[in-house]
């Protein structure tokens, strides 16, 4: 353990948010690990033992967020590189273009994210044409927000032998399927393992400065590569900032690819391994076909081949997961988890905790196999404050009805089913408090949870999805991972007034959290402690 992490510390003077006493202004923290929450006056016997005391001015000490979805690198380099998701129409999307590929003249691939031509009043992605004009023909690839789809310049497609034949692929717009993962994998082969630990810091510094003490990163060989992979872990584990665990997507059917997964350094051979796609690039799975376009999406695994991963997975004690959006290929998840079922036992199922990631479109059925199974609903709540609502993407795509079905926490969490918020950062951007605000103010109404509910799964869901249940709150024994924030008058809000009332009386002992009104600043992180260690100090601090 690093000095900082065997120094015993007194934080007082503040709020502490915590079960274990919902009045507490006090935290002592000893070993990388909470010793006693408790009150100022307790406080006062503990302030001559220790080797630092705190003085939090009245801030609020919360457990450190866990951002069970994010893609690190990917992330790092839409925070370095060009980032399109401000760019208001595709005019001012190619001007940006222009401007990024002047100003990094020396650059072998240029490397972008996040255009989103649902918002564009042109409504139509970049054409290739245009591309090569920004570009004075350079190699480029831009990723659409959903990462789903990407655009490329001429010069990139010359770098990829044979992907004129490949599915997905499309002369002069976006490329999506085998075609896109060819291109993905060319214009990643270019960054350098220097470029590619450069990203990782500015990923884990930007986490770390909003409160992150925990990132998921779901990697796989459709999304990156095991160099990258192992890279961040290695990083991870050898430079103080947010902890990482590791997903790696690769489907398996024995316990030899089992052990490979688990020698990556992976917890799981789960994220993003893919059911279907996304909403927005018209490749998620459904049932009945798009509002805007005749199909139904694309589906990469049926349920047999959920069914084998699942069994192969369970067998070896490694959790499995999945990628699934649409109607289709979460009923396919259900489906082929049931099967494993069958086999081993539900019992075994549901103790390894699987999990499901963005698990957007559900029906009643689906929600109470959820339950039934244990799975874990890995969700992204801005999702829905990006894409839903009567005029936003999501009803373009599906039609109001049934993109008023989407995304039902509240649903969720009534038929027992555990969440764990994350961001799919860079599709949207890691914003932990943005995140439990567009839980709890849901475009749907009906779909909304509380404040306190949704800070849960965006701190103790992402441990408990990992299998630890000790972690993600600040009681005594459990890890030090911390934030510090300077924040308004704590109160306790709910979908229902009756709960919100009852909950502010003192009588009810329930700890409040900051007033996440839409409209309302959000917290300002000050300190980020993660196993003791300081991570981020905010520059007011």
């Amino acid at each position: 353990m690093t000095e900082s992490e065997t120094r015993t510390v007194l934080l007082r003077g503040g709020e502490v948010h915590s079960p274990a006493d919902p009045f507490a202004t006090a935290m002592v923290v000893e070993r990388g690990h909470v010793a006693w929450v408790g009150s100022e006056g307790a406080a006062d016997a503990f302030a001559t033992g220790v080797d630092e005391v705190v003085d939090l001015d009245g801030a609020l000490v919360t457990p450190a967020f866990t951002d069970a979805h994010v893609h690190t690198t990917a992330t790092g380099l839409a925070l370095t590189g060009l980032d399109l998701s401000g760019a208001r129409s595709l005019r001012d999307a190619l001007g940006l273009v222009r401007a990024h590929a002047t100003a990094h003249p020396g650059v072998r691939i240029l490397l972008g994210h996040g255009w989103d031509s649902a918002r564009w009043p042109e409504r139509r992605a970049p054409s290739r044409t245009e591309l090569d004009e920004a570009t004075g023909g350079r190699p480029l690839y831009l990723t659409r927000i959903d990462v789903h789809s990407a655009v490329a310049t001429t010069a990139l497609l010359d770098l990829v032998p044979g992907v004129t034949s490949l599915t997905g692929y499309d002369q002069e717009g976006p490329l999506t399927a085998a075609a896109h993962h060819a291109v993905r994998a060319a214009a990643h082969a270019a960054v350098s393992p220097h470029q590619r630990a450069e990203a990782q810091r500015a990923a884990r510094r930007h986490a770390a400065s909003l409160g992150i003490g925990t990132l998921h990163e779901c990697a796989g060989p459709d999304i990156s590569d095991e160099d990258d992979f192992t890279a961040l872990l290695a990083l991870a584990a050898g430079e103080p900032g947010p902890r990482v665990h590791g997903y790696w997507a690769e489907a398996i059917t024995d316990g030899k690819g089992a052990a490979r997964v688990r020698d990556l350094g992976a917890v799981g051979a789960a994220g993003d391994l893919f059911v279907d796609g996304s909403l927005g690039s018209h490749t998620a799975h459904l049932r009945e076909p798009y509002a805007d376009a005749p199909h139904t999406g694309t589906a990469h695994l049926d349920a047999a081949a959920v069914a084998a991963h699942v069994t192969a997975c369970t067998e070896a004690g490694l959790q499995a997961g999945f990628h699934a959006i649409g109607d289709a290929a979460v009923g396919a998840v259900v489906d082929g988890v049931r099967a494993a079922a069958e086999r081993l036992g539900l019992a075994r199922i549901r103790a390894a905790r699987h999990r499901v990631e963005h698990a957007e479109m559900l029906v009643p059925e689906t929600i109470a196999a959820f339950a039934e199974l244990g799975l874990t609903a890995s969700v992204q709540p801005a999702f829905d404050a990006a894409w839903g609502g009567e005029d936003g993407m999501y009803a373009e795509r599906l039609g109001a009805g049934r993109a008023r079905t989407l995304n039902p926490y509240a649903a969720l969490l009534r038929a027992g089913v555990p969440l764990a918020f994350g961001s799919d950062s860079p599709v949207t951007p890691l914003d932990p408090w943005g995140t439990v605000r567009a839980a709890a103010f849901h475009r749907t109404p009906e779909h909304r949870i509380s404040v306190r509910a949704a800070f849960t799964a965006h701190t103790r869901g992402g441990w408990r999805v990992l299998g630890r249940d000790d972690a993600g709150t600040l009681v005594p024994g459990a890890p030090a991972d911390y934030a510090v924030w300077r924040t308004g008058a704590l109160v306790v809000q709910a979908p229902d007034d009756r709960v919100s009332r009852w909950s502010t009386d003192p009588r009810s002992g329930t700890p409040g959290l900051p007033d996440l009104t839409p409209g309302g600043p959000l917290p300002e992180c000050l300190r980020t402690v993660v196993a003791g260690q300081t991570v981020f100090v905010g520059p007011k601090e």
